[in-house]
């Protein structure tokens, strides 16, 4: 309900139609098509006997949400980017980020993040399992995945792992590049009200970005001997369950514009919702 909103508001609200809830709404589409693909069926497991779930459910899980998590991380990178021409370049910001660039740089991340996907999603569900067929997890994982074969598979682990390096510190370092320009000009303000201002803009992304970035690293960037099975479904529950219900909290309690425009759209429909008596 949270990401939905958010999406709906974005969309209704002509003020919001700008690049910053451009991409807020691609992140909180890619939280709503997470939750979807995972909650459900783990309820099912978790309210009866059966844990079970179909081969294609998991290929599904494991393609949607390998997809979306690549997606993902280009995408913060895409906003932190934003972010600094909205600080940097007050002045140009129209001019450097039109419509047709917020979709292009939108569409190239989901490009990288799926196409990453079907790579892989493939590759780990063919792996000889022999006959070993259940997962230590709550959903359909690359790497609980992977301990279920009965083959040789450091080539494919350091394969995964060179790939999540990419995925992870290209887009982390535009986004600390992003934010140590960003930082640069704050400091260069003399309003104590400018300074605080920015920080108010960019704070929810960047608590956003520690979450999401804290978690994924500990996960596919930790030696898995040093990582316990129950650890693992802790972390995977937050960065995939835990930050898609608390993104929107984070998005509408720090962001005025985006409480302004819930509280615009509830006048509205109380306002048509009224009837007269005679």
């Amino acid at each position: 309900m949270g990401n939905g909103t958010i999406i709906l508001v974005s969309r209704l609200d002509p003020h919001l139609h700008t690049p910053m809830y451009f991409f807020l709404t691609h992140l909180s589409s890619i939280e709503l098509i997470s939750v979807t693909c995972i909650i459900p069926q783990m309820l099912v497991n978790l309210s009866g006997p059966d844990k079970s779930i179909s081969f294609i459910g998991c290929v599904v899980q494991l393609l949607l949400t390998l997809g979306l998590g690549g997606t993902e991380c280009v995408l913060l990178a895409m906003m932190a980017y934003d972010r600094y021409v909205a600080i940097c370049q007050p002045l140009h910001y129209l001019t450097l980020m039109p419509p047709q660039l917020c979709w292009t740089l939108a569409g190239i991340s989901w490009l990288i993040g799926f196409s990453n996907s079907f790579v892989h999603t493939p590759i780990t569900m063919t792996l000889p399992r022999c006959g070993h067929n259940r997962i230590n997890h709550f959903y359909c994982e690359t790497p609980p995945i992977i301990q279920l074969a009965c083959v040789d598979t450091t080539n494919y682990k350091k394969e995964i792992m060179m790939l999540s390096s990419i995925f992870l510190v290209f887009p982390l370092s535009l986004i600390l590049v992003s934010y140590g320009r960003i930082a640069h000009s704050v400091l260069r303000i003399k309003a104590p009200g400018g300074r605080q201002k920015v920080f108010g803009t960019c704070g929810s992304h960047l608590t956003v970005v520690s979450i999401f970035y804290s978690t994924i690293i500990y996960v596919y960037m930790t030696p898995k001997p040093k990582l316990s099975h129950d650890v693992t479904k802790f972390v995977a529950l937050l960065y995939n369950l835990i930050q898609a219900l608390i993104n929107p909290i984070i998005y509408t309690l720090r962001n005025r514009d985006v409480k302004e425009a819930i509280r615009k759209l509830l006048m509205r429909k109380q306002k048509r919702g009224d009837i007269g008596f005679s």
